[in-house]
């Protein structure tokens, strides 16, 4: 019995190392993302909404006497309550006309709040400390959806003194957080075609190819197909599907291999640089060297003796000096990937203003495999 129970606890540890290796080596989804992060369901989307209103309550930051559409709208707000002035009369250091944006999301009800963002459109100096008066938001079809109001928060400010100005970010431009009100909703039936249509952010051929395959898997049996290389439309059958919501939560769970083509994409503004793995070049020989100018200016007084006629005089001396470091002739490429392109760059000493002008003399000598995308 002894030698039997040692048997199987040697045939137990046998089994759970052979389950362990299968396990470890399974094959897993390299760089997979769910479907929910690669696409939307068609008719799930925000609606943007815009409206004109007024801040109120500004510490003289507001809009000057010159703007008179500022004017025209207080003018126009005290008669509705009853107050009747003319706009000339109207001095309103502390009123600014701006613009409000908002996003209605989604299937969004009333009473639902929401963020909104101001931004003036008068020379108003700063929104800080200031309330928006009750401003209709409306869409595209001129109909309101939302009603704004509330008071302002700004990320940055301006202080002004003894001639000098110091600024931090944007003071005039500030956000209300749920600072709407939804008052309508917009009436959509995503299921009445009887189908799901899948949208791809990013369109590409092997990707909607790959949802399909995982749709298709995921249901047992063939129904899913991508009709481009942006859409995949998943058929409704009544009889099978009695929940559609269900189903979509479910689908928004599969992970998918997205594949993307091959990017450069440069900032020349900031000198950033960011390049997909898919990148590659052909061979090609780069020379890398730098312009150095060095100006140099000395200023002096030129004086003339104790004795001697003439003026004193400043003088200034001007050096310019120019050299060019030798460039070396590299040989980079033979189709190489990201990473042997980032070495092959840096060991020539390539900064990244550098790297964006030898990114696009790669393109335009034709040996860049990618798309160069300048911002």
């Amino acid at each position: 019995m002894a030698i039997l129970g040692e048997l199987n606890m040697k045939m137990l540890r046998l089994i759970t190392a052979v389950v362990f290796l299968i396990i470890s080596v399974s094959p897993v989804p390299v760089q997979a993302a769910r479907l929910k992060d690669i696409a939307d369901i068609e008719g799930v989307r925000a609606n943007q909404l815009v409206g004109y209103g007024v801040v109120v309550g500004l510490n003289g930051t507001g809009d000057k006497k010159g703007t008179a559409f500022t004017s025209q709208s207080i003018s126009n707000l005290l008669e509705r309550l009853g107050v009747r002035v003319s706009p000339a009369d109207l001095k309103l250091a502390n009123v600014a006309a701006v613009v409000v944006t908002a996003n209605l999301p989604p299937f969004a009800r009333p009473g639902l709040k929401t963020d909104i963002t101001l931004a003036s459109i008068g020379d108003s100096t700063t929104l800080q400390g200031g309330v928006l008066l009750m401003t209709p938001l409306k869409a595209a079809d001129g109909k309101t959806y939302a009603v704004a109001q509330g008071p302002v928060s700004v990320g940055g400010f301006t202080i002004t003194g003894g001639g000098d100005q110091t600024q931090r970010n944007h003071p005039t431009v500030g956000v209300i957080t749920k600072g709407a009100t939804v008052e309508r909703d917009i009436p959509y039936d995503m299921f009445a075609k009887g189908q799901i249509k899948i949208l791809l952010r990013d369109p590409d051929f092997m990707t909607a190819t790959r949802v399909q395959s995982a749709i298709n898997m995921f249901l047992g049996h063939v129904e899913a197909k991508a009709i481009d290389s942006g859409s995949i439309v998943l058929p409704l059958d009544q009889n099978k599907t009695k929940d559609p919501v269900e189903l979509i939560a479910r689908l928004e769970q599969l992970d998918v291999e997205p594949d993307t083509s091959a990017k450069v994409v440069v900032n020349e503004r900031t000198g950033t640089i960011i390049m997909g793995e898919n990148v590659r070049i052909s061979t090609v020989a780069l020379a890398h060297g730098n312009l150095n100018i060095t100006i140099r200016q000395e200023t002096g007084v030129s004086q003339p003796n104790a004795l001697g006629g003439g003026n004193t005089a400043v003088v200034s001396n001007t050096d310019i000096q120019v050299g060019e470091e030798a460039g070396l002739l590299s040989v980079v490429g033979g189709t190489v990937k990201l990473g042997e392109l980032v070495t092959a760059l840096n060991q020539l000493g390539a900064t990244p203003r550098d790297l964006i002008a030898i990114f696009e003399a790669l393109q335009k000598a034709g040996a860049l495999h990618a798309e160069l995308m300048i911002m």
